[in-house]
This record gives C-alpha cells, structure tokens and sequence, in this order.
C-alpha cells in the first residue's frame, strides 16, 4: 500500500523505479517523433505555368501551341462531354488515339513541349478529369496543364 510503514524484514532492498519511468518515457518520446505515417492518397505534382495567367492578354503574334481537351457537364444526359478541338470525343481509345497523334505531330515540329491542357466545367467530376490525366500519361505526356474556366453563373439578385 502506498504511504504504508513497512519494518526492515519487509523490505529489505529500496528500489528507486523513477530513472526506469524516465527511460521508458524518453523512448516513447522518441519513437512518436520519428515515426512516418503511410501515405494514402497519391502524390500528383502540380506546377504553376511562368510566362501565363490572366495578367493579362498574350500579344496576336503568339500561337497556342497545346493541345486542349475541354469537358463539359451534361446536366439532361448526366455525364461528361469531351471535345478534342472541334470533334466530341466519347471513348476513351479515341480521345487516347487523338492525344497520341497531336503529341507526335508536336513532335514532328520539334516541340516536344507542348502541354496537353485540360479545360474542365466547374460541374465536370474529378474521377473525369483524372482519367483524361490518366490517358495523357499513358502516352508518356508529362506536361499537363489545367486551364483557368470560367466562375460558376450567379444567380441574378432580386
């Protein structure tokens, strides 16, 4: 019992626990500091573009050398709508096959830099836009930009 008077035959060793308790306690100590928790979520690197943005407008004489996939939110068909240029791309195969072609006429030219950006609606899903990062890094394609779109519509004040 704690506080209790013992006599000398009870007790005949004193044991002196607190440099026993400061050990263990500087152990945890150090085991919680240098323990690295596992990630869960994936890492995707994200770099701001140099040299653009909406500071302002880019002069007539430069050409838009990239290559846009737009989407759109369909709100009667409830899914996303992708058009690569002019062409509405529906599968995934085609819009790869596409990217592909534009990214080797690039290429071609000796500009093997042209980023592939991605113009998603405010409404387009991730799981959408990530499967269009998805197609463009099957295809080795490292630069990928997304495009400032446009703020959501307010409503009109009363």
């Amino acid at each position: 019992m704690a506080g209790a008077t013992m006599g000398e035959d009870e007790n005949p060793v004193g044991i002196n626990v607190t440099p026993l308790v400061d050990i263990i306690f500087c152990l945890c100590v150090f085991f919680m500091i240098s323990f690295k928790f596992k990630q869960i979520e994936g890492k995707f690197d994200t770099w701001l573009p140099k040299g653009k943005g909406t500071s302002g407008a880019g002069s007539d004489a430069s050409i838009i050398e990239e290559i846009r996939v737009a989407m759109f939110w369909d709100e009667g068909a409830q899914r996303t709508v992708r058009k690569f240029r002019d062409r509405q791309v529906d599968d995934d195969d085609t819009l790869q096959t596409l990217i592909r072609e534009a990214h080797a006429d690039f290429v071609r030219l000796n500009k093997p830099d042209a980023p592939v950006t991605i113009d998603a609606a405010f409404d387009v899903p991730w799981d959408d836009v990530i499967r269009v990062v998805n197609l463009c890094k099957r295809e080795q394609i490292d630069k990928i930009e997304f495009a400032l779109g446009a703020p959501p519509a307010q409503p009109a004040a009363p």
